[in-house]
């Protein structure tokens, strides 16, 4: 009998639930695909046989997917962050959620193809914005401002001055 986690987070999608959890998967190291459940039954927005849940980590994080439909989608509210070692792994990450159909946004978010929100987020950022020099942390901050995928060397040039 496999241990079921104590909490879940439940994420909704409209029929792309076992998609999403596979790109997670091949994306972010300690991700997997577990089971993938049928509905036993027909349902608002399915039918008998059709992929209803999907047990799935992302970096160790246990998550569900759930092909509930339409109703409700994915926005800023709930986002997952990721943080990031270095440059390289900063762009691997990144390149991978928006060049598979999500988009850009703002200070290191993105959204993958289906609506989720995403914060990659070099740890280099997070010790130049907490920096105990409150001058270093604020030009750390602006040049944060101004970015979309977040740039580790602009980013410490500007802590630097």
């Amino acid at each position: 009998m496999i241990k079921q986690a104590r909490i879940t987070i439940c994420l909704w999608y409209d029929g792309e639930a076992e998609d999403a959890a596979r790109f997670y998967a091949t994306t972010f190291p300690d991700s997997s695909v577990g089971a993938v459940h049928l509905a036993p039954g027909d349902f608002p927005s399915g039918r008998k046989g059709d992929v209803l849940t999907v047990e799935f980590s992302v970096m160790g994080v246990a998550c569900l997917g759930l092909n509930g439909g339409p109703a409700f989608r994915h926005n800023e509210a709930f986002s997952f962050q990721v943080a990031t070692a270095d440059q390289a792994e900063t762009d691997r990450y990144w390149n991978a959620i928006v060049g598979n159909g999500g988009q850009e946004s703002a200070c290191g978010w993105c959204k993958d193809k289906w609506g989720l929100s995403w914060q990659i987020t070099p740890i280099a950022l997070t010790k130049a914005v907490t920096d105990p020099n409150p001058a270093a942390a604020r030009r750390a901050f602006d040049a944060m401002m101004q970015m979309t995928k977040i740039d580790i060397a602009a980013i410490e040039a500007a802590r630097r001055g």
